[in-house]
């Protein structure tokens, strides 16, 4: 056979491959699976108002869970801080990092696109597969905790009869059940989690509350006042981390939302939505850990199985009702890895155009078997795990908000109003290029030519501003595998400025970058 028809014999089987997969996918779309991928949802598609309270069920449920508390046990355990100093930093900083996840989350209705795919808008079309590739990273980082915990969880209520490598599989399967159907199915479950969920945290406050007595029995006044200080702001940037993180996939839930639907509905939707569970969940994770450093039958559960032996022991007192609730905690770890799950696909769509015809369901697997894997491998480190890999995510959601709100207010706000400053290509016009009269919460962003890579910016200046943060973030970071030279100066062990100086450098570096991409090629 020649070389041609060799060719042509591999082309047809690709093609017909490619066709019986579309087939599948109609068929399985037709059940409910979803098999759209980063395509807008155009305005006449999108649902209606009571898309607000599916909304807000899923971050009851994903929000409110052992993922979020998981973070807070490491303020007393690992940083040696008390009570009342994790409270203050804990909080604080979780609240700020809701504030970034809220103001990422107005792009939803008003593009009718994926979180990650409105990126485009500031980083252009090649450098916002970096950005894709680091939202990858971050929710696969929090599917592979929520998977060791649940192993975790499942191997104390069974005395260890339930291996921690099966529970992680268990927990696995049962999120990509879900995970693989579409957003509407998607909210709906999450919503269905959050009461069994939000009612079990509520009583194992109860349950637990007979030991809170110990809770100012740990105290660190024999250590270093600086190096409490840099512990104090280690934490802060972890525990800001866990909400911030958010920010790359918060517009997806909400691409089915009317386009006109208010700015500050939305915000005040996702900031309550995130910190009123992150906070419940957060302050329950508190008074467990800090306790356990004082009484030691919780430190040894604790030792044994995790957090997971430590949940189990704040229910001990109830016995067999007290391990059912265990179990029952575990939708939230399922509840987050099918958040996670869907819209990790979409980053993986955004990377390659040949990988955007591959159906999302199919991404979705795909991630699974990914965590699954990591999640076996690392199972018994945990806290490296969530302590290392938790800030990093921070580290450029934080450059990725300065952007974007520069971005808004400033070039599509204060920038075309003063100079009258126009994109010529990237912004909603009429014919005759006038610019059409555009509700004040509306940012001036051309919707429709998300994929059209010669009309959406450059992405120069954004992905300039991006490295310049890096840099501040070397400076800064505290990481076990890396102090950088201003943290080093804070105690013994660092503490953790990277996400602030890498949002300053990028924030700072920015408005006159963008400005010289503008001048020089319009958009």
């Amino acid at each position: 056979m020649k070389k041609s028809e060799v060719e042509v014999t591999e082309r047809s089987i690709f093609v017909r491959s490619a066709s019986s997969i579309r087939q599948f996918s109609d068929k399985l779309d037709a059940l409910g699976v979803e098999a759209r991928g980063i395509q807008r949802i155009q305005p006449y598609e999108r649902g209606t108002a009571k898309q607000f309270w599916h909304v807000a069920g899923l971050w009851l449920s994903a929000a409110g869970g052992l993922s979020s508390m998981s973070s807070y046990f490491l303020g007393p355990m690992v940083f040696q801080l008390t009570f009342n100093q994790c409270l203050v930093s804990g909080l604080i900083s979780m609240w700020i990092g809701c504030g970034v996840a809220a103001y990422c989350s107005v792009m939803g209705p008003q593009s009718g696109c994926r979180q990650i795919v409105t990126a485009r808008y500031l980083f252009g079309w090649w450098f916002v597969k970096f950005i894709a590739l680091a939202a990858i990273v971050g929710v696969m980082g929090w599917s592979i905790v929520n998977c060791v915990v649940g192993g975790q969880m499942l191997a104390s209520v069974s005395d260890g009869k339930v291996p921690l490598w099966v529970g992680i599989i268990i927990v696995t399967v049962v999120s990509l059940l879900v995970s693989i159907f579409g957003i509407k199915q998607v909210l709906k479950v999450e919503t269905l989690f959050a009461v069994p969920v939000l009612t079990s945290f509520l009583l194992l406050y109860i349950s637990a509350s007979d030991k809170f007595k110990y809770l100012y029995e740990f105290s660190n006044s024999d250590i270093d006042s600086l190096t409490v200080k840099g512990c104090w702001l280690s934490f802060f940037s972890l525990c800001y981390s866990i909400t911030s993180t958010w920010g790359s996939i918060t517009a997806d839930y909400y691409i089915l939302f009317p386009e006109d639907t208010p700015q500050i509905q939305v915000f005040l939707l996702t900031f309550f939505g995130t910190a009123v569970p992150t906070t419940f969940v957060g302050v329950l994770g508190l008074l467990l850990a800090s306790c356990s450093l004082s009484y030691e039958p919780w430190q040894a559960a604790y030792d044994e199985y995790g957090m997971g032996g430590l949940m189990n022991a704040g229910f001990s007192r109830w016995n067999g009702f007290g391990k059912f609730l265990v179990v029952v905690l575990i939708l939230s770890l399922i509840s987050n890895n099918i958040v996670n799950t869907y819209s990790a696909a979409f980053s993986i769509q955004l990377s390659s155009v040949m990988l955007a015809k591959v159906p999302r369901w199919i991404w979705a697997i795909g991630c699974t078997i990914f965590y699954l894997v990591c999640a076996l491998v690392g199972r018994n480190s945990f806290s490296t795990i969530l302590g290392n890999f938790l800030p990093m995510i921070g580290y450029w959601i934080s450059m990725y908000f300065i952007l974007l709100v520069e971005e808004n207010v400033i070039f599509r706000n204060w920038f075309h109003h003063l100079y009258k400053l126009e994109f010529p290509n990237d912004i909603e016009v009429k014919p005759h290029h006038k610019l059409r009269k555009l509700p004040r919460h509306i940012h001036r962003y051309n919707w429709d030519e998300w994929d059209n890579s010669e009309v959406i910016t450059r992405g120069l200046a954004a992905s300039a501003a991006f490295c310049i943060g890096v840099a501040g973030v070397v400076l800064g970071m505290c990481q076990t595998y890396y102090v950088g030279p201003l943290a080093a100066k804070i105690g013994e062990y660092g503490g953790d400025l990277g996400m602030w100086l890498g949002m300053g450098f990028a924030g700072v570096s920015y408005p006159p970058l963008r400005y010289c991409e503008l001048k020089k090629f319009g958009r």
